[in-house]
């Protein structure tokens, strides 16, 4: 990892109607739209939705981190989150993200550990860290059985 403070860049650039092209050096560019609730066309990420992805994607990676230093095996994490948009004293804020994680371990695997690595990950999650409202984390963790179909634990 590089020292403190780390930088990143991101534009964005509109015209007065149609998609806004969202930008970062070196990397592709994309568009964005309004979400259907803020009568955007839908089928386009917003940034509402960038935001969850942005937590979601960060919980996996931190997940990635903590299991290696841990020295824990695991095949598989879907993770989905959903973040709730309420009006608070006249403005608009998230107040609530839940953080749905299902984790697929090999057969034999520590699922009280696994259970420990995913709250660690969503404790350490820099992104959902970096936000204001309330966080929970639900979890599902499954065993490979032998013959290799999924028993959950």
């Amino acid at each position: 990892m590089h020292p403190y403070p780390h930088t990143y860049i991101a534009s964005a650039a509109a015209q007065s109607k149609g998609p806004v092209a969202v930008t970062s050096p070196k990397l592709s560019s994309f568009a964005t739209a309004p979400p259907p609730e803020f009568d955007g066309p839908g089928g386009v990420w917003s940034p509402e939705t960038l935001l969850c992805a942005s937590i979601a994607d960060c919980f996996i990676l931190t997940f990635r981190g903590v299991s290696r230093a841990a020295r824990f095996e695991w095949l598989q994490l879907e993770c989905r989150v959903e973040g709730v948009l309420e009006r608070v004293d006249q403005s608009s804020q998230f107040t609530r993200y839940t953080t749905f994680a299902r984790l697929r371990l090999p057969a034999g695997s520590d699922a009280a550990k696994a259970r420990e690595l995913l709250e660690r990950a969503e404790h350490g999650c820099l992104i959902a860290n970096s936000l204001r409202g309330t966080r929970m984390l639900e979890m599902e963790v499954l065993l490979a059985s032998p013959v290799g179909a999924p028993a959950q634990v």
